[in-house]
């Protein structure tokens, strides 16, 4: 491993670790008054922003032809629509 990756996997290592530190604060903070509502909406940005790192950089989806960045995107669309779909046939 050359010392520029390490550098970046390591740079992408410590703001998951910052991000994960986020999640905290937004429920735990005595300081920082978040509704709930809003603790969840950070969230869930946070987690968005910790996959999109995790899937481009450790699963070298980055690197990847665009044709599979397509593949994976339809996959979560649809598995979103799924997602959907049993929500409202439940109730």
């Amino acid at each position: 491993m050359s010392s520029d990756s390490l550098k970046l996997y390591s740079a992408i290592y410590v703001a998951l670790l910052i991000a994960a530190g986020l999640n905290f604060v937004l429920f735990e903070s005595a300081f920082l008054d978040f509704t709930y509502s809003q603790a969840v909406a950070g969230t869930l940005v946070i987690a968005t922003v910790k996959t999109l790192l995790i899937v481009a950089y450790f699963q070298h989806l980055k690197w990847e032809r665009r044709s599979l960045t397509y593949l994976m995107a339809l996959a979560l669309a649809l598995t979103l629509l799924l997602m959907a779909a049993a929500t409202y046939s439940i109730s």
